[in-house]
């Protein structure tokens, strides 16, 4: 049987500032990210299993990206918890604000999003199935890549 790869598109809403960085970006601004899920494996090849012939159930994938990533992350402000951004939230307590601030323990740059992404996901994935590769796009015409064979 065939190793196929199957990929699944996902979209969220949400805005960052990069601490100390030397440009635009250090400011608050928002994102319409979009998010590439590729896994690999062989499909399931019992003609009994509900699950025959597909690798990984789409709505399955969906659910532990939803799960893990998007409802997290959508309409929130992520910040890096070790920078004075993330007093923010302090800052807005008994004031009747409800934002969604999300602190990371990384930057969030794009690059730093889509390595935690890959350690989230492939810690929910069945046994049969591998994390082949992520792609983040920040806008339509920047992304950060991560692949399996290039984290081993």
């Amino acid at each position: 049987m065939s190793v196929i790869r199957v990929t699944k598109e996902f979209t969220f809403e949400a805005a960052h500032a990069l601490y100390n960085y030397d440009g635009q970006c250090s400011n608050i601004h928002g994102h319409s990210y979009k998010l590439y899920v590729t896994v690999r494996g062989i499909p399931v090849s019992i003609p009994e299993h509900p699950k025959n012939g597909m690798v990984m159930d789409f709505s399955l994938l969906k659910d532990v990206v939803n799960h893990h990533i998007i409802e997290p992350l959508d309409h929130s402000l992520i910040v890096y918890s070790q920078s004075p951004q993330a007093d923010i939230r302090d800052g807005l307590v008994g004031k009747g604000v409800g934002m969604k601030i999300v602190e990371c323990s990384y930057p969030p740059t794009c690059e730093m999003m889509i390595s935690d992404f890959a350690e989230k996901i492939r810690a929910e994935l069945p046994q049969h199935v591998e994390l082949h590769s992520l792609r983040l796009y920040e806008t339509a015409t920047s992304y950060a890549e991560w692949y399996a064979c290039d984290n081993i």
